[in-house]
This record gives C-alpha cells, sequence and structure tokens, in this order.
C-alpha cells in the first residue's frame, strides 16, 4: 500500500544529501547532462520498478485475501501511516542534509542526538494523540473498532525517530544499509501480515505487521560501533540554525505532497460504504505507480539541476528530459489500462470486489493515470525549481492539497466525480508552475542577448539606500504628514554615521514601504551603478497600481513610455497621466531629481525599478536616449531574486509575499510605530533635529 512512495521519497533525499557534499564539478554540455539524466533514470526506474512490483503483489493479495470492505479499512489506516510520514520525512531530509555538512564525525553526532531526541517527542505526542482520538477518527472513517488506529499509534511512536536514523545513514553516505533497512521493513510487513491474515487476524493482523516492521527497521537502524563516538557529547553546532528557509520549503513541499497523494483515499472512506472505498483503494493503488516512477526521474534529475547555476540555459536541458520521461511513463501506463484484458481485474483483486465489467474499473483508472500524471509533471517543474533556489512553489501545492479536501467535501456523488474534482485542481496547479517557465523574459527587447553595459562604480550600505528611497517619497505621501516636521532634517540631511538617525529613517520607510521592502532577499549587496542606454532597453518598471493599466507585456519602461506618450496625445485627464506629463514639463526643464533604485540579479539580468517610476517614465517620454544621463542609480544584486514578487511576479513569489504580510501586519508595523514614537518624542528630535 504504497510504500515504494516512501523508498522514492529517501531516495531523493539521499540525492539532495550527495548534492550538498559532492565537490563542484566542471559543467557538462547539454548533451552530457541529458545522457546523466537518462542513466540515472534508468537506475532509479529499476529500483522502483522492482519496489513496486513486490508490492503491487503485497497489496493485491491483501485485497485478495480480505475483500473489497475489509482491504478498504486496512488501506486507510495506511494512508493515516503515511500522512503522518511527512513528519518522518521532515526529520529525514534535514538530519541528512546537516549531517552531509558537517566537517566532523563528532558535530554529525551532535546533530544527529538532537534530532533523534526531539523526533522521540514528536513520535510519542502523535502516538498518544492518535490513541485518545482513535475513537473520533474511527467514527470519521467508518472503521468497525479502534483496535487498528491503536496498533498504528505504537508504530507511530518509533517511525519519526526512525526518519532521523535513516537521515543520519544518508548524511553518512551508508546507502547499502539504508537499502537493507528499507527492504527489511518490507519483508518483515509481508510475512508479517501473511502469516497474522493465515491466523485469522485480518485486518488488525495486517495494521500489526505494519507496527512491528517499523519497530524492527528502527532497531536495526541504530548507528553502528564505528559511526558512534561515547565522546561525541557536544550541543548541536549552530549548522542547524542556517538553512532554515531551505528546512521549512522542504518540509511543506512533503507535507503537501503528502496530503495530495494519500487524502482522497481518507476522504473516500467517509463518504462511501466499504465496498466502494475499497474499489478506490485499489485503483489509487495502481494509478500512484505513475508518481513512483515519475518521483524516480525527478531523484535523478535533483542532484544534476542543483550542480548546473541558476544563470545556465544548460538547466532547461535537464529538465525537458525529465518532463519527457515523465510524460513517457504516463502514456505507457494509460495505453496499459485501456488493453488489459476484461478479466485481469477480477482475477488481480478476487470475488471479493465487485464485478461491475471491465470498463468500470479501466475507465475509472485511466482517468486517476491522467489525474497523477499531472500532478507528476507539476512536481518535476516545482521540485527544479527548489533545486535551483529556495522553492516557494511549497507552498502554492499546500495550498492546492488544500484546496483538494474542500473541493471533494463539496463534490463527492461518485467515486469518478471525486477524481475530476482532483483533475482539475492538478490541471491548474500545472499552469500556475508553468508560468515562470513559459515567460520568460526577454533582456533587450528584439534580441535573445543582453547587451549590458552596467557598472559598478561603489558598494554603498543600506542605510544610505533607505535614506536616498525615503528622500524621495516623504514628501509626497500622506503616511509620512505627522512627522515631516520633526523628522525633516533628518531625512534632507541624513547623518548615515548615527545610528539613531539610521533607525528613524528605516522605521519611517517601513511605515509605507514596509512590505516593499522586507521582500528584497535577506544577501541583497547594493551598489551604485552607471547604466548605459542598453541597461534601460532591459529596464522595467515597478508594476503595480496605476502602472498595471498603462503596462505592456513585460513592463520594460520604453514600452511602457510609449503607451503614455500615445493617451498623453489622445489629451486624457486621468490623474495618473496628468501627473506623468507635469514631470515630463520639468524634466524638459532640467528640474534635477533624486536617487533611482532598481533590482536585479547580476550585471546580465533585466533591472527592475523599485523608486523612480515616475520620474524614469517622465524622463522616457521626453528623451528615451538620456534616460541614463539624468540620474543617481542605486541598485540591489541578489542571486536569490527571481523569489522577489517585485522583480518577478508568479503564484510562488505571490504566497511568499501574502505569507510574508501577515508576518509584517501584525509584528513589524506595530514595532516600527512604537519606535517612531519614541524617537519622536525623545529631546533630540523635538529640539535640535527640528530643521
Amino acid at each position: 500500500m504504497l510504500t515504494e512512495l516512501r523508498l522514492g521519497i529517501e531516495i531523493s533525499g539521499k540525492a539532495m544529501a550527495t548534492s550538498v557534499t559532492d565537490p563542484p564539478t566542471n559543467t557538462p554540455a547539454g548533451e552530457g547532462l541529458r545522457a546523466r539524466v537518462l542513466s540515472g533514470s534508468a537506475v532509479m526506474l529499476l529500483g522502483s520498478v522492482f519496489v513496486g512490483g513486490m508490492n503491487l503483489i503485497y497489496n493485491f493479495a491483501i485485497a485478495h485475501k480480505l475483500g473489497a470492505g475489509q482491504f478498504g479499512h486496512a488501506s486507510v489506516t495506511y494512508t493515516l501511516l503515511m500522512l503522518l510520514s511527512s513528519v518522518t520525512l521532515s526529520f529525514q531530509l534535514v538530519c541528512s542534509k546537516f549531517v552531509a555538512r558537517s566537517p566532523s564525525k563528532t558535530a554529525q553526532l551532535a546533530i544527529y542526538r538532537h534530532l533523534h531526541r526531539r523526533a522521540w517527542m514528536y513520535g510519542t505526542t502523535i502516538g498518544v494523540v492518535l490513541t485518545i482520538a482513535s475513537p473520533q477518527i474511527s467514527h470519521y472513517l467508518n472503521l468497525p473498532t479502534t483496535l487498528f488506529l491503536r496498533i498504528l499509534a505504537c508504530g507511530i511512536v518509533f517511525y519519526i525517530p526512525l526518519g532521523v536514523r535513516r537521515g543520519l545513514l544518508q548524511g553518512i553516505c551508508d546507502f547499502r544499509a539504508l537499502a537493507w533497512n528499507f527492504a527489511l521493513e518490507v519483508v518483515i510487513k509481508l510475512v508479517g501480515a501473511a502469516v497474522l491474515m493465515s491466523a485469522g487476524y485480518g485486518v488488525a493482523g495486517v495494521v500489526g505487521a505494519m507496527t512491528a516492521s517499523l519497530i524492527v527497521a528502527y532497531v536495526v537502524a541504530a548507528p553502528t560501533p564505528h559511526i558512534h563516538n561515547p565522546q561525541a557529547h557536544a550541543q548541536a553546532p549552530p549548522i542547524l540554525n542556517t538553512g532554515l528557509d531551505e528546512g521549512i520549503q522542504a518540509i511543506i513541499f512533503f507535507i503537501g505532497q503528502v496530503v495530495i497523494n494519500n487524502l482522497d483515499i481518507v476522504l473516500v472512506k467517509h463518504f462511501f460504504n466499504a465496498t466502494q472505498a475499497g474499489t478506490y483503494a485499489a485503483v489509487a493503488l495502481v494509478g500512484r505507480l505513475v508518481y513512483i516512477l515519475s518521483w524516480s526521474v525527478v531523484s535523478s534529475m535533483f542532484p544534476i539541476s542543483a550542480r548546473v547555476r541558476s544563470d545556465d540555459t544548460r538547466g532547461r536541458t535537464v529538465l525537458g528530459t525529465a518532463l519527457v520521461l515523465v510524460i513517457s511513463i504516463a502514456v505507457v501506463f494509460t495505453l496499459g489500462a485501456w488493453l488489459a484484458p476484461a478479466g485481469l481485474w477480477q482475477l488481480l483483486l478476487g470475488t471479493g470486489f465487485p464485478a461491475v465489467g471491465h470498463g468500470f474499473y479501466s475507465s475509472l483508472l485511466i482517468f486517476y493515470v491522467v489525474t497523477t500524471a499531472i500532478y507528476s509533471l507539476s512536481v518535476v517543474l516545482m521540485t527544479y525549481e527548489i533545486s535551483r533556489k529556495v522553492g516557494n512553489v511549497s507552498w502554492l501545492q499546500l495550498v492546492f492539497s488544500g484546496a483538494i479536501v474542500i473541493g471533494i467535501y463539496m463534490f463527492h456523488n461518485t467515486l469518478p466525480q471525486v477524481i475530476g474534482v482532483q483533475f482539475v485542481l492538478m490541471m491548474v496547479l500545472l499552469v500556475s508552475v508553468a508560468i515562470p517557465f513559459s515567460r520568460a523574459v526577454s533582456p533587450r527587447r528584439g534580441s535573445g542577448v543582453a547587451n549590458t553595459g552596467i557598472r559598478k562604480i561603489r558598494k554603498i550600505g543600506e542605510n544610505e539606500v533607505i535614506a536616498e528611497f525615503l528622500r524621495g517619497e516623504f514628501n509626497q505621501h500622506h503616511e509620512f504628514l505627522d512627522y515631516r516636521k520633526p523628522f525633516a532634517s533628518v531625512v534632507a540631511n541624513p547623518n548615515l554615521d548615527d545610528e539613531g538617525e539610521n533607525d528613524s529613517r528605516r522605521a519611517l520607510l517601513y511605515r509605507r514601504r514596509g512590505r516593499l521592502w522586507r521582500e528584497l532577499p535577506s544577501d541583497t549587496e547594493w551598489w551604485e551603478v552607471e547604466l548605459s542606454f542598453q541597461d534601460i532597453e532591459r529596464t522595467r518598471v515597478f508594476a503595480r497600481n496605476q502602472w498595471l493599466r498603462y503596462g505592456t507585456r513585460g513592463f520594460l519602461l520604453l514600452d511602457v513610455a510609449t503607451r503614455i506618450r500615445t493617451r498623453i496625445l489622445s489629451d486624457s485627464q486621468d490623474r495618473f497621466i496628468t501627473k506623468l506629463r507635469s514631470l515630463s514639463i520639468e524634466v524638459a526643464e532640467n528640474v534635477q531629481f533624486s536617487s533611482v533604485i532598481l533590482i536585479t540579479i547580476d550585471e546580465n539580468s533585466p533591472l527592475t525599478i523599485i523608486e523612480g517610476n515616475h520620474r524614469m517614465t517622465a524622463a522616457a517620454l521626453v528623451s528615451p536616449e538620456t534616460v541614463d544621463q539624468r540620474f543617481r542609480f542605486l541598485c540591489g544584486f541578489s542571486p536569490r531574486m527571481e523569489q522577489c514578487c517585485w522583480y518577478q511576479t508568479n503564484p510562488s513569489t505571490l504566497f511568499r509575499y501574502a505569507r510574508n504580510g501577515f508576518a509584517y501586519h501584525f509584528k513589524y508595523r506595530k514595532m516600527m510605530a512604537t519606535i517612531l514614537k519614541r524617537i519622536k518624542n525623545s529631546p533630540a528630535i523635538s529640539g535640535d533635529k527640528v530643521g
């Protein structure tokens, strides 16, 4: 019952850990990358085919022995274990990643012990909660007894710490021991289920065999003497406090993945009778093999993609190859379901399943396979993004997993309708994650190559950038009305060596632009730069508010200026157009302006204006060829700038913005208002600082 899914995810964890520790190598050419993906995928596919085949035999044997109703009980109980595997896999991934990054055995063991203790706390807590809540959960899932969940709760206590032990094996690259541990779990589960069912224990025997397999796997995975260092009693090193964003994204990704892959079985068990739920579980069992094999492709793609530089277009070769392989897997499975002999389903499932005809099972399976294939393509795109940077698509996937729950609650009259809900939502998810890949931003109009003249003049501090940002907005917006008199000198004549002034200006800027500023990556470096006309050609306006009405595809500054010039010539009375017309007259009279602030990835990437949209557009209306000569340009550089919705707007970055917006509203906005109030009433501000 989907044990092969866990194997695929654990193999992926191995790939992630390996990609961290492997020494840098020269990036291979496109054909070499394609060959590596194909060869790696072939190995992973063979392993997954073997494991998946063994688990199919196991599951069909249980289905044949128990019948549809009892198989539904066993399947939904195991599905609860799979839902909780998001906790186990998160511990495993974090442990393997930080153990692999640790320079010494002492540090590795300190990390292991720290996480192992926490895993026992989580495992025990979840086990107790599951035991206490077993009557309510059993009633919701239409289970005949609470015994199944209580047996499962015993296994959960060991299952969470098992993730840490397997993570240690991955982190130290003891993959042979990891593989044996996984094989041992499968063997015990298979043999134990067969023995206990033969003894007449039925579903309780199947769940008992699951629990026994987890306990034995945990005991066998204990660190061996050559790993264990009894003198290593150090606390977990600071490395556990680094890479927090990556850890959170991985955890969120696995939670969304596990919910999408398993919660439908739980909901079907709640809404349908035992026979229908068992039938759906059997169809899902076969249909999800598409995802299992697709995850093998993802596992081989991940480390190769992670090694290719983020600005290297050959990474798309890796992505394209993975997508072709997943599509091929889906096509093969769809044809197999369509061409399957009429009597195959009754032969595999046994007389305990309803004989509703070949067409029912085949059509249901084909629909499920297509839905799973669509989701698998989304996973390829999402993991590709995660391999290149901290992927915010994890939050997007989590939202869609919640949408599936809501959708099935609303539409569950028939089994095909349940699959239809997932099909529609998975199509929307695929389109959402595909948008950033299909909307490649051209660095220069009419050219696929960036002809850049950008030149870094000097590195500057964030305090100077904030001072210039605030200077451009302080007298323009009503949010600063109450602060203009007491803070006039602080803004007009900034002393960057005065930390009190710097704090005041930061608090003032956060009053209006806090959510904007907090979206910028933490590793942003600020430089005063010199731009050329070619750089102006690849500069984009900040697409927000009125600019959304007058923007063009890509929001390139010169294209937007051309469109606005047309509106000016038509004598538009729009206030926005009137303001730009007035500014353009001032530009023509050589009025001096303050700095313009931009953001980008590097010297060769498109630039986005975050302060100075109106002034830059007005200058472009007067003389596009001289825009680069009219302003002082300050630019923020970060290799992670694509995560910022102001630089690249897509569903992933918008979800990140929404998440940060809550934190800003409930924490930082209030904190900055308190700072401003305190500073405003201080003697230095109310007396000497008043201009």
